[in-house]
């Protein structure tokens, strides 16, 4: 079910570790070391959107619990693809820096909820430069789960999909009107 590309360019991120590298890739994926990031946002959101902050930060919100839901709740328990760090045949050669996560994969929430979040973030502001330094820190979100074992990059392609089509979606469909109601 699953293309061999896939599992081919996976093995080649995954063993192109560098000493020091490793670490970068943990921090990367780590939810906590973000924070700040996150309160610089919020701080921006209030310098740019004061009177309407509130529905704002609820769209945001709701942009990221909408990426995690459809990964982990919906797409992980369906299609039940294994984390590489749990196949069998890579256990010789995979490289594991931050341990293994969860059993299944697809598709990766860490990607989903940083591309909503950068393109959540985008379509509230129509800042390109916020957009560029999200989009920068989503992709190297994302390439850490390959880097790391936790994911097959069809597992972060789909996850980012599934955060972007969520902000967009969300956007139309709630903070569009909560605007007009403000």
């Amino acid at each position: 079910m699953w293309p061999n590309w896939d599992s081919t360019l996976f093995q080649w991120i995954n063993q192109a570790h560098a000493s020091g590298l490793d670490e970068i890739m943990v921090l990367f994926s780590n939810r906590w070391i973000w924070i700040p990031l996150y309160l610089f946002l919020i701080f921006k959101l209030y310098q740019l959107k004061k009177r309407l902050i509130l529905p704002t930060l609820a769209y945001l919100i709701l942009c990221i619990v909408w990426a995690d839901q459809v990964s982990s709740s919906i797409l992980k328990p369906y299609f039940k693809r294994l984390r590489p760090c749990h196949e069998e045949a890579f256990s010789a050669w995979i490289h594991l820096p931050d341990g293994c996560g969860g059993l299944y994969g697809f598709c990766s929430s860490h990607a989903a909820n940083s591309f909503a979040l950068a393109w959540g973030m985008y379509f509230i502001t129509q800042n390109k430069l916020i957009r560029n330094v999200l989009l920068i820190w989503a992709f190297c979100v994302s390439y850490s789960r390959i880097y790391l074992g936790a994911h097959y990059p069809l597992d972060v392609i789909t996850g980012a999909l599934v955060g972007t089509l969520g902000a967009y979606l969300l956007k139309i469909l709630i903070y569009d009107k909560l605007l007009k109601k403000a």
